[in-house]
């Protein structure tokens, strides 16, 4: 996409956060899939895609699934979570990191985030790491967590969980098309966790995956995801397992939009820049960070405001902005300071607790057009002058 609008822009239209943006191939590839009769969650769509995940992200083993929940559900179980242990992730990340390790008994933990790339800080869980050894109290996972785009440092984080024999599973819902150290966002961790829910960079109107350089883990969590029915004529079942695999149907949308990985990146990095340079030097206003072994895939661009500076606080903003029918959100409240999560483990969260105070997610669609970009800069601007005057 050049920035320029598909169809004519009209102020009452609504602007949202991080709609869809198909390609044009999607109706193509799903009536292919409806005339073959596989719509169900096995078929040649679905083995395309899984292959065009690990092409895309260097992980051989891909299994294409549900929803990156049930990746991370997944990924918990082969990690060997059972009622009682420990998993501990970032505190500053969406519910469903933890949720699965919560439903497999296990207890949470919550950890800050680095002020440099808001991801999980790699000296922070050394040190819990190594307090947590010291007590016979290691965690049996930890879920690292690749925010708006930004990755996390795999290889810092990996080093750590390695010394004590914990299992590193990356949550990169948020960061498909990212890289970090030269690899794919994720890649480096025992298992990684892909999201392709409807408002992120690429999407199958759901659905998710679990990928791994590790064949048996992958073979194992495709067994487990077609609930766990054993090689027989009848239905035998050693164990129990999950209905967790994607449709075929789905699965079809999801190789339309991968094809387009490429350009839907450089237009939501473009989009971020573009914000940055149009509101970045306005007093109060910053943008998150982009660490230097990175490449953000953009998801969402995310704005910090000081109140002080800027005359105005975040939810100020949002209200300005839903008022002119655009949407716009907090950052993520974190973990710590859910109600669900009163009284679990947590190490720091002061600078998870400053970016949920001061954060705005700002719309970013890899089809937002600059006639829409500028609507919402035009507003942000407005409410910072009417500061001034008042």
């Amino acid at each position: 996409m050049d920035g320029k609008a598909r169809t004519p822009f009209r102020a009452s239209e609504r602007i949202w956060l991080s709609p869809p943006d198909q390609t044009g191939t999607e109706q193509l590839l799903l009536a292919q899939v409806v005339a073959s009769n596989w719509i169900a969650p096995a078929g040649p769509a679905l083995v395309d895609f899984e292959e065009a995940i690990a092409n895309a992200t260097g992980m051989p083993h891909v299994v294409a699934l549900s929803s990156g929940t049930a990746a991370l559900h997944l990924a918990c179980h082969l990690a060997g979570v059972r009622r009682g242990d420990r998993v501990w992730t970032s505190t500053l990340t969406f519910v469903a990191t933890i949720t699965g390790a919560c439903q497999l008994g296990a207890e949470p933990g919550f950890l800050d985030v680095d002020q440099a790339t808001w991801t999980l800080d790699p000296a922070l869980l050394d040190q819990a790491l190594r307090e947590a050894a010291r007590a016979r109290r290691l965690p049996r996972a930890v879920i690292a967590v690749d925010l708006y785009g930004q990755p996390a440092d795999i290889r810092r984080l990996g080093a750590a969980c390695a010394e004590h024999g914990v299992t590193l599973i990356a949550d990169s819902a948020e960061g498909f098309g990212a890289s970090q150290h030269g690899s794919h966002a994720g890649r480096g961790a025992r298992m990684t966790a892909f999201s392709f829910n409807g408002n992120k960079i690429l999407t199958c109107g759901g659905g998710g995956a679990l990928a791994s350089e590790d064949q048996g883990l992958v073979l194992r969590a495709r067994h487990l995801a077609t609930q766990a029915r054993e090689p027989a004529p009848h239905y035998e079942h050693l164990e129990l397992g999950y209905n967790f695999r994607l449709s075929n149907l789905l699965a079809a949308v999801g190789v339309a939009q991968l094809s387009d990985l490429d350009r839907r990146v450089a237009r939501r990095r473009q989009i971020f820049d573009r914000y940055a340079a149009c509101l970045g030097e306005l007093p109060g206003i910053a943008f998150m960070p982009e660490a230097p072994w990175a490449r953000s895939s953009r998801w969402l661009s995310v704005m910090l405001v000081d109140r002080d500076r800027f005359g105005a606080g975040p939810e100020t903003l949002r209200t300005a902005l839903e008022a002119a029918n655009i949407e716009s959100r907090p950052v993520w409240k974190p973990m710590h300071r859910q109600p669900v999560f009163a009284g679990a483990f947590r190490m720091g969260g002061g600078v998870a607790d400053t970016l949920f105070d001061r954060g705005l997610c700002l719309p970013s669609s890899s089809g937002l057009s600059d006639a829409h970009q500028d609507r919402v800069i035009e507003v942000i601007r407005a409410v910072h002058l009417r500061a001034l005057a008042a």
